[in-house]
């Protein structure tokens, strides 16, 4: 969670029932992987340039409105990230496979963004995107031009433009059934028929752009399997995540990209016709020196999760959930659910200097407030209130602490049912919250990748241990390293941990 996240939630507490209702969703959300498309909420305008960069398109309207873009991009993936040796690596693959490509007269620009989830995308006028995360997760240079020329292969392709169209078109069909002749249903009929049409529309341009992606990593000379071989990868890492985790809702690659097996078969298929497995440059030494020393998960100014803790240097507090409960940090807040469906929101609350926590609770953001239940309290020497609410099948338990004149969190839990675990789970968390003291914070620090040799008799189990500040760690060895069971490297090769 940034500070900036926290902020912007504050902004918008005051609308009434609105954060009960999106506490009431966090359950469902969390067990559904949103299927939001990156590619369908960005294409349209080109990005102004961040880091290591191709010389830039001409096109006036589309770098105007890309600079009005711009911000929007950067604040919903975390910022840019600046590592000259990273930059270095990823616009040397994409001066390569630029030169493979269909219109190598097409320019482009790259830019890493500052967030762990696995994505990449791209955007008219030549302007692409990758963050740390998919950096992290890849193993060598040709999964990385894998993406990369996928998805510069939406641009050649002019996807963006036609999906635009449709979807335009789409909406004018509904607005005529139901504006025209004044037929809500058949209205929302004939919108669901062109959604599916759409959908079917966006499913065959990910084939095209997959054929142009490999068509274009074979030309560039490197290993043309790169890309199977990665989608494989990512299925696994979600795989991982959703297993162990809370499903965050920043969108991923493989959100608007499944590893379907007809996807992988048709890469594998579209591989083959530059010959057998084995073919072609994977640029694995190179590459992982490149990545050595980049930031895993969440940096310095969006908190650390660290089993069940969640520490903020930069906001000075830290708190404890309990045990069962699975923790994650996102740009806007932090979640986490229990096996007991118990669901937590953790953000910041904009309170007026000198206002009462109990009239804060009391001024009607929240729904079904049981305003009996208000109650003031002291957390550690901090000022704090909670209430329960009821509310469209909801019970809710609220908890707002002040650390300053002008911060003040909240603590938003919601089940289906007021078990017993319901009361237990808030107080425990409620009552671990502190204040950092500045030594603390100074001390605590982001996890990063980093190299190691694997040396006679290393095993999974044994590299796995030099990891920290991550879940099972033995799971996240094999994923990073693209390791099924436990065939390890062999010994003189590098692979990757984590470590702070």
């Amino acid at each position: 969670m940034t500070a900036f996240g926290a902020t912007r939630d504050r902004d918008r507490s005051g609308s009434r029932g609105a954060l009960l209702w999106k506490a009431a969703i966090i359950t469902a959300s969390l067990l559904l992987a949103g299927c939001t498309t990156v590619l369908e909420q960005t294409y349209g305008p080109p990005q102004t340039t961040a880091g290591a960069a191709i010389p830039p398109p001409v096109d006036p309207k589309q770098a105007r409105i890309g600079a009005q873009e711009h911000p929007r991009i950067v604040a919903s993936f975390g910022g840019v990230y600046h590592d000259d040796k990273l930059e270095k690596t990823v616009a040397r693959i994409v001066g390569r496979i630029v030169a493979a490509s269909d219109d190598p007269s097409q320019s482009y620009r790259i830019t890493i963004l500052n967030t762990p989830s696995v994505n990449a995308f791209a955007l008219p006028g030549g302007y692409l995107y990758v963050t740390r995360g998919l950096l992290a997760l890849a193993n060598d240079s040709s999964e990385v031009a894998a993406v990369i020329a996928h998805e510069m292969g939406h641009v050649t392709a002019n996807h963006a433009m036609q999906r635009q169209n449709k979807a335009r078109a789409a909406m004018i069909v509904s607005r005529v059934v139901t504006d025209v002749l004044q037929d809500g249903d058949a209205g929302q009929l004939a919108l669901a028929s062109s959604q599916r049409t759409l959908a079917a529309f966006s499913q065959q341009q990910e084939l095209e752009a997959d054929a142009i992606g490999v068509r274009t990593i074979g030309k560039a000379g490197y290993d043309p399997f790169a890309a199977a071989r990665f989608l494989d990868l990512m299925g696994r890492f979600a795989a991982y995540k959703s297993a162990g985790s809370v499903q965050d809702k920043r969108p991923d690659f493989l959100a608007s990209h499944p590893a379907t097996p007809q996807r992988v078969d048709f890469a594998v298929r579209a591989a083959r016709q530059f010959g057998a497995p084995g073919i072609g440059e994977v640029d694995r030494e190179r590459y992982l020196q490149g990545i050595d020393g980049m930031l895993f998960g969440d940096d310095r100014s969006q908190g650390f999760v660290r089993g069940k803790n969640f520490y903020h240097p930069t906001l000075g507090v830290a708190f404890t959930v309990p045990n069962g409960f699975i923790l994650d940090n996102t740009t806007d807040a932090v979640l986490a659910t229990a096996p007991d469906g118990t669901a937590l929101r953790f953000d910041g609350a904009n309170l007026p200097v000198g206002t009462a926590l109990a009239d804060y609770i009391a001024s009607g953001w929240v729904n079904g407030l049981d305003r009996n239940s208000i109650k003031s309290f002291s957390v550690n020497g901090l000022e704090a209130a909670s209430a329960r609410a009821e509310a469209k099948g909801w019970v809710f338990r609220i908890a707002v602490i002040r650390v300053g004149p002008s911060a003040t969190y909240r603590f938003i839990f919601a089940n289906e049912t007021d078990t017993p675990g319901l009361e237990q789970s808030t107080n425990e968390t409620v009552q671990s919250f502190r204040k950092l003291s500045p030594q603390e914070a100074a001390a605590l620090k982001p996890l990063r990748v980093q190299l190691v040799t694997v040396k006679s008799g290393d095993t999974v189990e044994s590299l796995a241990r030099r990891m920290n500040g991550v879940d099972r760690p033995a799971d996240l060895f094999r994923v990073l390293n693209d390791i099924k069971g436990n065939a390890l490297p062999p010994a003189g090769d590098k692979v990757k941990i984590i470590s702070d």
